[in-house]
């Protein structure tokens, strides 16, 4: 097994600056620091475990998680998965600050800029898809605080994994699911939540192109956007199923599915119209039993918790960048009789 020694000659330099880039402390060149990180690639090394524990007790690391505000109860077992990992970590002097804030760009650039402030070594985030907070991002890799996105990604940052779904993946399959339990032609609305959350786009794309590809008998009627609120989405959903009644099939793309399935029930068109949805929370498992919703389409929240954290300990602790940019979690099809 390589040493630090070995690969310090090799690489020209101390064995000082290899033990800063190797335990990601102190401030090396970027250029130095790739090149220490690759020779110990190619050389095979392995940090000891015990080292580890020593070096992550003595820096008391902090890992910061932002997530949406706390209307999506899809978050509360994302919560729990953290959890989890915070006790496991607690051996090694390393503390999680969880912060569910409002969904507004701004909150979420007050929410790092706050961790920021307080000292964080990493952040994990669900983040807006936003020029704004891509920036934001960049200048947090810049600073040496590594980014983890989870439960939906972002476009041109310099995060260093995302965790979730493969959210153009989910929407082709509840395309597919929609073949296969709706009947004759089909009339789809759409009811997203945030038009700014790559997932939800991504979800709408690939549900799009599989029905436009596969699915001619399927047509999209019109699209709406609740804001994953229950309220609104109630309204919105109203609104929607009196200016097209020809209606027969509703696409819930994000939140707010329990006040879309209220409004169903309300019209009394919960016997005419084939819905799918996302996530297996009290409210959407409710009304799948109910038969309001014939599928649910999961995905695996507890893993979305847990793995940021790990990937961002990992390599606050040896430096070492995940080997999966894009970590996804499987694809769970759930129905009354599974559930």
């Amino acid at each position: 097994m390589a040493t630090i020694k070995e690969i310090a000659e090799i690489a020209g330099v101390s064995r000082g600056t290899v033990d800063r880039v190797l335990n990601n402390r102190g401030s090396v060149n970027a250029n130095t620091a790739n090149k220490v990180r690759e020779i110990a690639t190619r050389l095979g090394y392995k940090p000891n475990k015990a080292a580890i524990i020593l070096s992550a007790q003595k820096k008391n690391l902090k890992i910061g998680v932002i997530l949406f505000g706390t209307t999506n109860p899809f978050f509360d077992d994302v919560v729990s998965g953290i959890k989890r990992k915070q006790e496991e970590l607690e051996g090694y002097n390393c503390t999680i600050q969880i912060k569910r804030i409002p969904t507004k760009v701004q909150d979420q650039l007050d929410a790092i800029d706050s961790f920021v402030s307080e000292g964080i070594n990493g952040i994990a985030l669900t983040p807006y898809n936003d020029e704004k907070i891509s920036s934001k991002i960049n200048e947090l890799s810049d600073m040496g605080i590594p980014v983890v996105t989870l439960n939906t990604d972002i476009e041109n940052s310099k995060r260093i994994a995302y965790v979730g779904s493969n959210y153009y993946l989910s929407g082709k399959t509840a395309a597919g699911l929609m073949n296969l339990m709706a009947k004759d032609d089909v009339y789809v609305g759409i009811i997203s939540g945030l038009e700014n959350v790559l997932c939800h786009s991504q979800r709408i794309a690939g549900f799009k192109d599989c029905v436009y590809n596969d699915y001619p008998h399927i047509k999209i009627v019109d699209t709406i956007y609740n804001n994953d609120d229950d309220v609104e989405s109630y309204e919105l959903t109203s609104k929607l199923l009196k200016k097209h009644p020809n209606i027969n099939a509703l696409f819930f793309v994000a939140g707010g599915v329990y006040g879309g399935c209220r409004s169903i029930i309300a019209l009394n068109k919960h016997t005419d119209i084939t819905s799918i949805a996302f996530d297996d929370v009290p409210t959407t498992k409710n009304m799948l039993k109910k038969g309001i919703i014939k599928s649910i389409i999961c995905q695996q929240p507890g893993i979305q918790g847990e793995k940021p954290i790990d990937i961002l300990f990992n390599y606050l602790t040896t430096g070492d960048f995940p080997k999966e940019e894009y970590n996804y979690v499987s694809v769970d099809i759930r129905i009354k009789e599974n559930m």
